[in-house]
């Protein structure tokens, strides 16, 4: 069974909560917005621990270190039948700086992630994989 974790990053501007959401890179994803949209994550074996494997995905996507109260979200099986385990942490970061490491599809090599932005939560949702949609409302739930 495969299973993934990672981290949901907010912050708060003018009383409202925004989430950072990152697109994936590669060709099939290149023309897809609205659904396509993902918290940084990645896949990992046990024993490694859940929370360790989203920190360093999310640094390997991001190129950005993180650091914080990590609150845990309620895990959410995709259609797939793979398991994601995430985080809740607050912290800004500014997605022009953005380094993702990269993967190789055709022998070209693309970037895991081609772009990140802040999202308040109604944008969010229509943003983010329809799978994820629940971390959204399970931040929302913690924060009030």
């Amino acid at each position: 069974m495969k299973v993934s974790s990672g981290l949901l990053l907010y912050r708060e501007r003018g009383g409202e909560l925004e989430v950072f959401l990152v697109h994936p890179g590669g060709p099939f994803w290149a023309r897809k917005d609205d659904g396509a949209w993902s918290i940084p994550k990645g896949e990992f074996e046990p024993p490694e621990d859940p929370l360790a494997a989203a920190r360093r995905e999310f640094t390997e996507e991001t190129g950005f270190p993180i650091d914080g109260e990590f609150l845990p979200l309620t895990p959410l099986k995709q259609k797939s039948g793979k398991t994601v385990y995430a985080w809740a942490v607050r912290g800004d970061c500014d997605p022009a700086l953005l380094k993702s490491n990269t993967f190789t599809f055709k022998g070209r090599e693309f970037p895991e992630v081609d772009r990140a932005g802040w999202f308040g939560l109604v944008e969010a949702k229509r943003k983010i994989l329809p799978g994820q949609a629940g971390f959204l409302e399970n931040l929302r739930s913690l924060h009030h």
